[in-house]
């Protein structure tokens, strides 16, 4: 019975320690989300998701893949057992998020997998990340793994489609319906490139509005006359 009831704390002390990385991972999310929406009053990131794959779906993997069924066997051969979806609005915000998040000193980036420019063959885009993840326990630091999806809205709508007509179908979806998927993932990298243009025109007009204002500032009108007011006073004025 304590040999039963030191195993089973083993596996509780395990998977909590995934469950703390992704709690880890989303506190990175969510500062730089409300860093982003303060500072700029806009943010890349839209919403997260994270999910913890069970200890049932993990031996089944380990016994698939006829692999030992034991923690040792978990720690190198299961590395999606804690995964975290960040959904942006553009595909350039991905490459936003992903560049900072490469950049902190305490994840250390393992594997990109960048399926949008490399896209699968049923249409699936995504960009794939895997870190490691420090978790300070009460005797010991451990690293742990999370997979990073990080994927537009568009993207992320029609995986999730994709993913409830496989398991409707039990994995054997008629091949014309696999035609129709490879369509509206298509159809909808082409709805993300066109908002994407749309996005950059907006911003241009902006930028020009901006420059417009900034020179507007930086002139007075003296009985119809127009000066131009030095950069020192406008220095001056700034401070």
């Amino acid at each position: 019975m304590e040999q039963f009831k030191s195993f089973r704390d083993e596996i509780t002390r395990f998977m909590m320690t995934y469950k703390f990385a992704l709690d880890e991972m989303e506190t990175k999310i969510d500062i730089l989300k409300q860093e982003f929406q303060t500072l700029h009053d806009y943010s890349p990131i839209e919403h997260t998701k994270s999910r913890l794959k069970s200890p049932e779906s993990i031996v089944n993997k380990l016994i698939r893949k006829n692999h030992e069924v034991s923690l040792d066997s978990i720690k190198q051969h299961i590395r999606d057992i804690a995964g975290l979806r960040i959904t942006c609005s553009f595909i350039s915000d991905i490459y936003k998020v992903s560049e900072m998040l490469q950049q902190q000193d305490d994840l250390n980036v393992l594997e990109i997998k960048d399926y949008i420019s490399n896209p699968k063959g049923n249409g699936y885009r995504s960009l794939h990340l895997l870190v490691e993840v420090p978790v300070f326990l009460s005797d010991r630091t451990e690293r742990v793994c999370v997979e990073l999806q990080i994927r537009t809205i568009a993207m992320d709508f029609w995986a999730s489609l994709e993913h409830k007509i496989f398991y409707k179908y039990n994995q054997d979806v008629p091949e014309e319906l696999l035609g129709e998927l490879k369509a509206a993932a298509d159809s909808a990298y082409s709805l993300d490139q066109q908002m994407e243009r749309l996005q950059h025109e907006v911003q241009a007009i902006k930028d020009a509005h901006d420059a417009e204002e900034r020179e507007l500032l930086q002139t007075i009108k003296i009985n119809g006359q127009q000066f131009q007011l030095p950069g020192s006073l406008l220095d001056i004025l700034g401070q």
